[in-house]
């Protein structure tokens, strides 16, 4: 999705009074008394299996995937869960040479020659899916977007996009001018993948149609009919192809209207077969200026707008009973909705900021979703990374300049997590409705989640606020019963942290001086700083009480923890 641009727009971010500069004071001076925080587990009290909902993300960019960066990045992700992370991108049958910019990628699959006769060429795109599946990762296939030879309106095709001005829809954006080309097209591009990758792969990925349709200033130059026409010809194309391939869509923007429930309706009534549904949510954070100091603030983000724009697509989805039990995927899941915007609003994205918002909205989108009924199979991430920018550039990504940020090991802390999910209950966790409603503006939001396998104990904690300013740190306490036979005698337990100070190479970047251009030595400690690595068992105690296992340790605020026990 993508917001009203900021006007003025930074190149590399200053440190706006983020919590990654680990601060020991609140905004008066004076030291903040720290959050006592109980939590209790239940190992007892099944809660049914757990279901890896971040496995997913995506970017505008898909020749990204094939560059050093790229491809580093698609390792970090497959590494997750080797052949279960996804991944979606725009622009897959744009056309082009292959040659990335921002918002923008191409592949040149489709053109004519001069008697306007088919060409295809699956030299680029087979590049990009090789990329992917070499390191674990399969394509979820956002079949779009329009060919210049077969766009209705193709001049201007390539949009002139830049941080903070630029107009987005040009000729890749409108319907095509020919149906039965667009159909071949697909049907020869899905043909060519089964036969490249193997039906028994390719039936595993994911198919759905175009992007945000419902955005007509953006990223749709037709009507809402010749979506549904476009989508209907893309789903018998797929299927032609691939029987039993998975297809589903719209991909629409959470705009809090009922154009999914119009689509939905469509759907039925024309009996499209779908095997998923698709949309989009995004948080809306802003910039609130100092009082004192206009110039001066500190980013305040929009959780409660990002997880009420889900309810409002779930409640859509809920109401027709047809579609009760078909999965769900949030095919674009945000903090805002711009990856390549710039901006003072969008400064909590190097930080810890990013990480704690996205340990604390996962669960909350789940918990929305049980609440509807909703069978939610997958969250994606709109964040990857942007080749040869400058370091911490601003935008939203999982890494920069090659180095994992804090957002990416909260990703690895949600890949340790499996089996069945058990009771977890946080004294200080803000209530669904409430947060929903309100955000959190008041008190912080310290929540967990805990998961039980087999010989594995895994507790996720988070401290979050939608102010990225100080304030105190937690005291937590986390009692845990019920706990297997196994675990009766003293064993084994992992602590990770992403803090100010741990798993964390904005903050040691900071600390530097944010050198324009470390050297190998300062890349090198960077580095150093953005892995995730167990604590020390000083940072954390456990111990028996009243035949429990208690575990007692400090998470500041915008920190993110977990813990495995083993026997």
């Amino acid at each position: 999705m993508l917001l009203p641009l900021l006007a003025a727009a930074l190149t590399v971010p200053a440190p706006i009074a983020t919590g990654d500069q680990n601060p020991r004071t609140d905004t008066h001076g004076q030291a903040p008394a720290s959050i006592a925080v109980h939590i209790a587990v239940d190992a007892a009290q099944d809660q049914g299996p757990v279901v890896p909902i971040w496995r997913f993300f995506g970017a505008d960019e898909p020749n990204y995937a094939t560059m050093k960066d790229g491809r580093q990045t698609l390792a970090a992700l497959g590494a997750l869960a080797p052949d279960q992370v996804y991944f979606r991108a725009h622009n897959l049958l744009t056309s082009g040479d292959g040659t990335p910019a921002l918002k923008w990628g191409s592949t040149n699959a489709y053109t004519e020659d001069a008697q306007g006769h088919p060409v295809y060429d699956w030299t680029i795109v087979d590049r990009i899916f090789d990329t992917y599946r070499a390191r674990g990762v399969k394509p979820y296939v956002e079949v779009g977007f329009m060919p210049e030879a077969l766009s209705r309106q193709p001049q201007p095709y390539q949009h002139d996009f830049r941080p903070g001005s630029g107009a987005l829809r040009t000729g890749w954006a409108f319907p095509p001018k020919d149906y039965a080309k667009w159909s071949e097209l697909v049907f020869r591009w899905v043909s060519h993948l089964v036969q490249r990758y193997g039906a028994d792969d390719v039936r595993s990925w994911y198919f759905e149609t175009w992007n945000e349709a419902n955005l007509p200033q953006y990223y749709w130059g037709g009507t809402e009919r010749e979506f549904y026409a476009l989508h209907d010809a893309t789903v018998a194309a797929v299927r032609r192809a691939l029987p039993d391939a998975r297809v589903g869509g719209p991909d629409f923007a959470g705009t809090g209207d009922d154009s999914l429930g119009r689509f939905l309706e469509h759907v039925r009534l024309t009996h499209t077969p779908d095997d998923f549904i698709s949309f989009h949510a995004k948080g809306a954070p802003a910039f609130i200026p100092d009082d004192g100091d206009p110039a001066r603030g500190h980013v305040r983000m929009g959780i409660a707008t990002h997880l009420a724009v889900a309810d409002h697509a779930f409640a859509q989805i809920a109401a027709d009973p047809a579609l009760h039990g078909l999965p769900v995927v949030i095919g674009e899941s945000d903090p805002e909705g711009c990856a390549a915007c710039q901006g003072p609003a969008n400064a909590y994205r190097n930080g810890t900021v990013y990480s704690s918002y996205t340990a604390a909205v996962f669960p909350r989108l789940q918990a929305l979703a049980r609440q509807r009924g909703v069978n939610l199979d997958g969250v994606l991430t709109w964040a990857f990374e942007y080749e040869d920018q400058p370091y911490f550039a601003g935008f939203r990504q999982l890494t920069s300049a090659g180095i994992d940020l804090p957002v990416l090991n909260v990703f690895r802390l949600f890949s340790r997590m499996s089996g069945r999910q058990i009771a977890a209950r946080s004294d200080h966790q803000i209530a669904l409705g409430d947060i929903v409603a309100h955000g959190v503006r008041g008190p912080a939001d310290i929540g967990s989640v805990a998961t039980l396998d087999k010989g594995k104990l895994a507790i996720l904690v988070w401290h979050y606020h939608d102010d990225d300013l100080p304030g105190p740190g937690a005291t937590v306490q986390i009692d845990i019963a019920g706990l297997p036979a196994a675990f009766a005698h003293a064993g084994r337990m992992t602590h990770y942290q992403i803090d100010g100070d741990h798993a964390n190479s904005y903050a040691a970047w900071l600390a530097m001086g944010s050198p324009l251009a470390p050297s190998d030595a300062q890349r090198a400690s960077i580095m150093e700083h953005a892995r995730l690595v167990p604590l020390p068992d000083r940072d954390a105690e456990i111990a028996e009480h009243d035949g429990a296992r208690r575990i007692s340790f400090v998470l500041p605020r915008q920190g993110v923890a977990l813990f495995i026990l083993q026997p």
